[in-house]
């Protein structure tokens, strides 16, 4: 009975050991898989997301996750999850996401080299992010209805009570409210607050840019403030949803000329430093920046000496502001559109 009992704790034993053999092994290659990649929070058009990563891993064999999300979504995550964070790059559709969590001090600082490729008006001063993609806000408005001598002047003029009932934005997305961080940036906070409040009173409110181009379509209003690359989407593919729509640029420095600028930035928390600084090099790069050029997105490319998609009117000719994506103001843009009653 004792010679059984030895046997069996030797053989228990011995199973101990090869499963800790076994479970050392299994973590030994989890983490080998895990180092042969990086982890993408994509807050960009999925479609623009996966042509990036395709090409990349194409080009250098590195592999790359991409999780989907929104702006905000990813930037209140990755604040939430700090150095926890299992993302090791973050893309952005607008700046302001991007300076959420570069205030919060969990961006690696970029490599000169891909900083280098980026005029300085694609990237902010403290060089802890960089400038990937661009887009044009425009007025969407229904040619079927409005001429162009009876367009508005200014974004400004939507404000006035003629404009009551007769156009619409999408106040909850992101895009709408990088374009209200323009504005606050532009004219201050009185006359922000008052363009608000004129908002709520003479606008029809939408859940998305795509919503409101095809709300101006159908005739429910004359025009919308949306961003350019959803009107020449549409166009592209089958124009149901803009047959009847023409986009009105302000032009003239005008807060309705602002460009926003998408950005990309590496976590300083992630163990794929020199991946995740690759991929950002690629994106603007060369290669990167014309999938922009010759894709489907029809955002503006930003690279140096980059060409955007012939299709869109020149960057030069949108006559935009002048504003430092770098202190666009997210929280207070929020807080702001909040007190008007929008979202």
């Amino acid at each position: 009975m004792t010679v059984s009992l030895n046997r069996l704790s030797q053989a228990a034993a011995l199973g101990a050991m090869l499963l800790a053999a076994t479970s050392l092994a299994s973590g030994a290659k989890a983490q080998e898989d895990e180092s042969e990649g990086i982890v993408v929070y994509n807050a960009q058009h999925q479609s623009l997301g996966q042509e990036w990563v395709d090409a990349f891993t194409k080009e250098t064999g590195i592999k790359v996750t991409m999780r989907q999300g929104s702006d905000m979504q990813f930037a209140n995550q990755i604040i939430q999850e700090d150095e926890a964070s299992p993302a090791d790059v973050f893309l952005t559709e607008n700046s302001p996401a991007m300076t959420l969590v570069d205030a919060a001090g969990l961006f690696a600082p970029i490599d000169k080299a891909t900083l280098d490729q980026l005029p300085e008006e694609f990237r902010p001063k403290d060089g802890m992010w960089a400038g990937i993609a661009a887009r044009s806000t425009v007025f969407a408005y229904d040619k079927t209805k409005l001429t162009e001598d009876k367009l508005p002047k200014s974004m400004m003029d939507l404000a006035d009570p003629a404009w009551k009932g007769r156009w619409g934005a999408a106040p909850v997305g992101a895009d709408f409210q990088a374009i209200v961080s323009a504005l606050l940036q532009l004219k201050g906070e009185e006359a922000t607050a008052a363009w608000l409040k004129a908002l709520k009173e003479n606008a029809t409110s939408y859940k998305s840019n795509t919503v409101a181009m095809k709300a101006v379509n159908a005739g429910e209003v004359e025009g919308a403030i949306i961003y350019h690359y959803y009107w020449f989407g549409d166009q592209a593919a089958t124009a149901e949803n803009s047959k009847n729509v023409a986009l009105h640029y302000f032009k003239n420095q005008d807060p309705g000329a602002f460009v926003s600028l998408s950005g990309g930035g590496i976590l300083k928390s992630s163990q794929h430093q020199k991946e995740a600084q690759a991929f950002l090099k690629f994106i603007t790069g060369k290669a990167g920046q014309a999938i922009l050029k010759n894709g489907t997105s029809y955002e503006y490319a930003v690279g140096k000496g980059a060409a955007s998609n012939d299709k869109l009117v020149p960057m030069a000719d949108l006559q935009a502001p002048a504003v430092d994506a770098s202190q666009l103001n997210s929280k207070k843009v929020v807080e702001m559109i909040t007190a008007a009653g929008l979202i």
